[in-house]
């Protein structure tokens, strides 16, 4: 075989491979690894903030020492991730990558200027570690098919919990209070909910006006 009819034959080799690989079905999008990182470092932000402040998150510490207890409602949920600034370190963990509507929500570099237009997340009403599977925070893609009360979205089984087309079409990250975070469809947030341990889960969204 001269050289010439070796390289005809891997030519063909390499099309015939071109072809099967191209009617192979095609691999799933992977998980946003990126979100799903943030959301821990949230999460272990919460932890070494509460083991500085008598086990208690911000929610449950006054302003006046440091924690955000007067602004769990309204427009107020940057001010918990506001006091967590020494434990989350940069702003730009707050943020989802994935965001789609980027013309409300854009990361920033600075805490000092922080809003509620910065960040992804919404913040779970949580007092302190002792329910390990209450939920803490997650994308704010979240919906239970009642209107918001005062910047609050109550989450119980009798309200079925779901998300929108936003950020991940259908899906979402969850961080318990457990420190995981669960990347699950509307099925497993349900499920989630359903296990937390509490009758009401109220969360804190990321609304921009009262």
């Amino acid at each position: 075989m001269t050289l010439v009819e070796l390289l005809v034959v891997l030519a063909v080799i390499f099309i015939l491979l071109c072809m099967l690989m191209a009617g192979l079905p095609r691999r799933r999008p992977p998980i946003p690894i990126q979100c799903v990182n943030n959301l821990k470092q949230v999460g272990l932000a919460f932890r070494v903030w509460e083991g500085d402040h008598g086990d208690n998150y911000p929610m449950a510490v006054s302003a006046t020492n440091g924690g955000s207890m007067e602004f769990i409602t309204g427009a107020n949920a940057f001010r918990t991730y506001q006091v967590m600034s020494n434990e989350l370190s940069t702003p730009k963990v707050l943020f989802c990558p994935q965001e789609t509507d980027r013309h409300r929500f854009l990361a920033t570099n600075d805490f000092f200027y922080l809003n509620n237009s910065n960040i992804s997340f919404f913040v779970g009403i949580v007092p302190n570690e002792t329910k390990a599977m209450m939920i803490l925070s997650g994308d704010h893609n979240l919906t239970n098919g009642t209107p918001r009360r005062n910047g609050l979205l109550s989450l119980t089984t009798n309200t079925p919990a779901g998300w929108t087309e936003k950020m991940h079409n259908k899906v979402g990250n969850i961080l318990l209070n457990d420190g995981s975070v669960q990347h699950v469809s509307i099925s497993g947030l349900r499920s989630i909910v359903e296990n937390t341990g509490v009758p009401t889960n109220r969360l804190q969204m990321p609304i921009l006006s009262p």
